[in-house]
């Protein structure tokens, strides 16, 4: 090992020691649901990611609906679409 890879090592491990990414402010402080927890919770509830390009009008658009509704992206997007493929 060269000395320098061995100097980059102990950095490593050095960063490693002094704490979580992001420092003492934002959401590194408060500790949030791991990833791992959040994908096993939704999928106990039955939902499954499904990922869509949409224009960026269209977007606007159902943002400013969910807002207007005050319901997040998820809800009012299933709700439109339970809507348009019962009709």
């Amino acid at each position: 090992m060269k000395k320098t890879d061995l100097a980059k090592s102990d950095a490593k491990k050095l960063m490693n020691q002094m704490g979580p990414k992001g420092g003492a402010f934002g959401a590194a402080s408060t500790p949030g649901l791991d990833r791992r927890e959040q994908r096993e919770r939704e999928r106990a509830l039955g939902l499954v990611p499904f990922a869509v390009k949409l224009n960026s009008e269209l977007v606007q658009q159902l943002q400013a609906q969910a807002t207007e509704r005050g319901v997040d992206m998820n809800a009012l997007v299933a709700d439109l679409l339970q809507k348009g493929l019962s009709a």
